[in-house]
């Protein structure tokens, strides 16, 4: 299942700081346009939807992610690179490498990464 955006901002806090209360997280959101009430529901449906588990042992519920921050980011990237760039990772990679927002030292992450797959 795919998280909305705002369901992706809370599981990002989540990964950040695993398990959490409803308070905790939206003190943690960096948007402040959203009241406690509608972060409540938005992870009481999370929890409906099986991407957060909730431990009601207290008075305090905590959420915790479901899903892992590895399985989403796949998900996501896979759905962008077949419906964005019909299948084509190289496009993907060099449209990310050329928006200039690459550092030098990603770059040579990136070299030392494809190094490694070439000599594999």
């Amino acid at each position: 299942m795919k998280p909305t955006d705002s369901e992706m901002e809370i599981l990002q806090v989540l990964w950040k700081k695993g398990q959490s209360s409803v308070r905790e997280v939206f003190e943690s959101l960096e948007k402040k346009d959203v009241g406690y009430t509608t972060i409540l529901k938005l992870m009481q449906i999370m929890h409906d939807k099986g991407l957060v588990e909730r431990d009601t042992s207290s008075k305090t519920h905590l959420y915790i992610a479901k899903i892992s921050k590895e399985d989403t980011q796949h998900q996501f990237l896979d759905k962008m690179i077949d419906t964005v760039y019909n299948g084509s990772t190289s496009r993907l990679v060099m449209q990310a490498l050329g928006n200039e927002r690459t550092s030098q030292k990603e770059i040579d992450e990136i070299k030392a990464f494809l190094q490694n797959l070439e000599n594999n």
